[in-house]
């Protein structure tokens, strides 16, 4: 459920728990900043929403950043935009399923792409619809998701599609770095990606409009100030949304963003003083894990009305009161110790969280939680 809400109304609306509130403003302000600091370099920012599963409201912040594509793995998300009014081209992240393909050319102007056959099968697709259809010819660098790992491939791909695949256009070449062989974003990685196009445009004669240099695990290029000249295309999502990954991982000063554009708020449900270690034979949990325990004797306790089945792990969540400590959850509920807790919580308590990445994909996508724009 989404509600928008002005300053004025918030007393006149009634109060549910738990719920994501989200600065628009902030968002907004977030984008600008990454959009002018990568303008600077000659990229222009893609902007990918499905980190908050393409809530309209947040995919409009992008478009009035500054962004110049909207970006999203999953084809709802963007139509979801479209109908929103979101004037931009649209780009699939993920390389398009082939039952997917009369979807991805009504939605998309670009995708991204890796497969010989599924480029084949769309240029068919384009055809069939009368459209034109842009594609970017992903690299495999090392990092093992998708891409060609075979250049020699990759390049006659790019031929393919350039004299072959009359309905598509060879728009340039891309690579994911980070988002699962956990391999960095460096210059020299950077570098073998516009080898590659310069490859490929020294074969087809013309200069590719696009060499999309990742995601925001090539932000730390942009402010070591060592992005290769050529990469003009930046696909950002969580480096905009809430920007902690650049802040906590790499240890890089991100203050110069909203990191709290997103604020998870949740209701107390009991208070108790309680003994720190199950009491009895310890066997699985919920789901089906056996936690360690530290006895840290009698301590209050309180119970949240939110669990794990609504933003992932315990570990995604982060107390904004001091002296509070998440230490476990259940599917619906979460334990916090509030022993040290520098307020008196009681049942009907609203007690704050920072979220990051991992949490707000889980928020966002859960129906029990109620988003809020203020």
């Amino acid at each position: 459920m989404v509600i928008l809400l002005a300053e004025e109304e918030k007393i006149m609306v009634k109060q549910v728990y738990p719920r994501v509130e989200i600065n628009l403003q902030y968002l907004k302000e977030n984008v600008a900043e990454i959009v002018r600091r990568c303008g600077e370099f000659g990229i222009d920012i893609a902007g990918v929403i499905k980190g908050t599963t393409g809530i309209p409201e947040c995919a409009k912040m992008f478009e009035e950043g500054g962004a110049k594509i909207i970006a999203s793995s999953r084809l709802e998300q963007i139509e979801d935009a479209k109908n929103y009014g979101i004037d931009l081209p649209y780009l699939l992240l993920r390389v398009p399923m082939m039952t997917e393909l009369a979807e991805v050319v009504r939605l998309t102007d670009i995708s991204l792409n890796s497969e010989v056959k599924v480029l084949k099968a769309l240029n068919e697709e384009a055809g069939k619809q009368d459209k034109k259809h842009k594609v970017i010819l992903m690299a495999d660098l090392g990092d093992l998701r998708e891409g060609f790992w075979d250049k020699d491939e990759m390049v006659d791909a790019a031929l393919m599609v350039e004299k072959e695949l009359t309905n598509l256009e060879l728009a340039g070449v891309g690579t994911n770095l980070g988002c699962y062989g956990s391999i960095e974003a460096t210059s020299d990685k950077l570098d073998e990606l516009v080898a590659i196009a310069e490859r490929i445009e020294g074969k087809i004669g013309r200069t590719l409009e696009y060499i999309s240099g990742g995601a925001t695990t090539s932000l730390p290029r942009i402010i070591n100030n060592d992005m290769p000249k050529r990469i003009n295309l930046l696909r950002v999502g969580e480096g905009i949304l809430l920007a902690r990954d650049l802040d906590v991982f790499y240890g890089y000063d991100m203050s110069f963003m909203h990191q709290d554009v997103y604020t998870l708020k949740a209701e107390v449900i009991e208070v108790k003083d309680k003994p720190s270690h199950p009491v009895g034979k310890i066997s699985i949990d919920a789901f089906g894990h056996t936690p360690e325990y530290v006895d840290r004797g009698i301590r209050k306790r309180a119970l949240l009305g939110i669990g794990k089945v609504d933003y992932g792990s315990i570990d995604e969540i982060f107390p904004k009161d001091k002296g509070i400590e998440v230490i476990g959850a259940s599917s619906d509920h979460t334990i916090l110790d509030i022993e040290d807790a520098e307020r008196n919580l009681e049942p009907g308590d609203i007690v704050s969280f920072g979220i990051n990445y991992a949490s707000i994909v889980y928020l966002t996508n859960c129906r029990n939680v109620q988003m809020i724009f203020v």
